[in-house]
């Protein structure tokens, strides 16, 4: 299964939403999947400063009792709770606004794959630069199955202090 926030009930979405927010995070979206019998449900949060482990072990906590109590899920799964990170995934037409100008890489149902630049958003038409040919594809929401930024990490060497050593008499 993709990223598509309505393969869920959408009252669980809500309370998961209203719980995050009510712990000072933003619920960016889930996945849930299943492979060789085993179920992973995972849930993206953020929030201003980032999120750090603490933060995700403070919402796995919280989601776990809530999920107990209420046994939404079907069978057996493992819960995880992730920070957006810099491949961060796109779940809704707000996220892909939010990221216009950006290099990201779509997944459409069927398994076709698109990179390319995220140009502009019209009602639930997504239209994407591609990287390889220059030309413009038009995207309806619908048939994404999943969304991410293309992370650009740039390292840079820091440069070595060289110090004389100086006697003091």
């Amino acid at each position: 299964m993709g990223r598509d926030m309505r393969k869920i009930d959408p009252a669980l979405y809500d309370r998961l939403n209203q719980l995050m927010s009510s712990m000072g995070y933003e619920l960016l979206g889930y996945e849930l999947s299943s492979s060789g019998g085993q179920s992973m449900f995972r849930l993206y949060i953020d929030r201003q400063n980032g999120i750090t482990l603490d933060d995700c072990q403070a919402v796995s906590r919280q989601v776990s009792a809530m999920m107990d109590v209420e046994d939404p899920i079907q069978g057996r799964y493992t819960l995880e709770v992730s920070s957006p990170g810099v491949d961060r995934p796109l779940f809704s037409l707000a996220h892909y606004q939010q990221f216009l100008g950006h290099l990201i890489k779509v997944k459409l149902q069927g398994r076709k794959q698109l990179r390319g630049i995220l140009k502009r958003v019209e009602g639930e038409t997504i239209y994407l630069l591609i990287d390889k040919t220059g030309e413009e594809e038009k995207l309806s929401f619908s048939m994404i199955d999943r969304a991410n930024l293309v992370g650009d990490i740039h390292f840079q060497r820091a440069k070595s202090a060289k110090h004389k050593n100086r006697k003091h008499h």
